[in-house]
């Protein structure tokens, strides 16, 4: 997921996927406080997909108020 890719995206896509990764993000902690977790660098890409995701809401918010 790159950030020119999300900057394409309306902000309730982008919202919405948010939402998913972190829904994501919760299972796999899940998983690693089970031990089940086969790919624990996943919650790191994760992670930094929510970030990325937080940065472009806020430039597209500072746009609209600008």
């Amino acid at each position: 997921m790159k950030a020119a890719e999300l900057r394409e995206t309306t902000v309730e896509e982008l919202r919405k996927k948010e939402q998913d990764l972190r829904k994501e993000l919760f299972n796999l902690r899940f998983q690693q406080a089970t031990g089940e977790i086969e790919n624990p660098m996943r919650i790191r890409a994760i992670k930094k997909g929510i970030a990325k995701i937080l940065t472009v809401i806020t430039e597209k918010n500072r746009q609209k108020a600008s």
